[in-house]
């Protein structure tokens, strides 16, 4: 009798850790969904893999948080610069992170989640960055040093006030056949001058 072997599991790597315990928090766990065993089984392994790749609980975290601040800022940031334009890329920036359907629950979890230490400081590393990434677009369109302050903090309140609309109450948002318009207006009243 021949016997079949088993087809060879595919070795896990710190990121899927770090990924998996991001769908955790997404799906509305928290960062109580972060323990390791349930995540083993998630994953469809052992507990041995965490610790191959974490000494603790806390560095599975923080690798999460990383690839979270690496995912949800630096790679749109990214995305967005190869537009040449200062103000298209601002109005690009935008309609990436508020477009119907866009809401994500991680983030507003991780908001909510404020008093762990490693949260407060992945959060006020990614507010920093992308304040100042909108500051720098402003000053780019041709306001000056405060007024581009001013207006990337504004554009950063519309910001998570619309994530927080979109996951609490979506319905108080634009339709997708209105939000163009609805974008547009925000856009005309950042940009506007005096």
């Amino acid at each position: 009798m021949v016997q079949r072997q088993q087809p060879k599991k595919p070795r896990l790597t710190a990121l899927d850790w770090a990924e998996a315990a991001l769908t955790a928090i997404r799906e509305g766990g928290g960062l109580a969904a972060v323990a390791v065993e349930p995540l083993a089984t998630r994953l469809g392994t052992t507990k041995g893999s965490f610790y191959w790749h974490f000494t603790n609980r806390e560095a599975l975290i923080e690798a999460a948080l990383a690839r979270w601040v690496e995912a949800n800022t630096d790679e749109i940031i990214a995305a967005v610069e190869t537009e040449p334009d200062p103000e298209h890329r601002l109005r690009a920036l935008f309609k990436r992170v508020t477009k119907p359907g866009t809401a994500d629950p991680l983030e507003l979890s991780l908001l909510a989640s404020t008093d762990h230490p490693q949260v407060a400081a992945a959060l006020r590393q990614v507010t920093e960055r992308r304040i100042d990434y909108l500051t720098g677009l402003f000053a780019d369109v041709g306001f000056t040093e405060d007024e581009a302050r001013e207006r990337g903090l504004m554009a950063y309140s519309f910001y998570l006030g619309h994530s927080q609309l979109g996951h609490a109450v979506p319905s108080a948002l634009p339709s997708a056949e209105g939000f163009p318009e609805y974008l547009e207006a925000t856009m005309e009243t950042l940009l506007r001058r005096g």
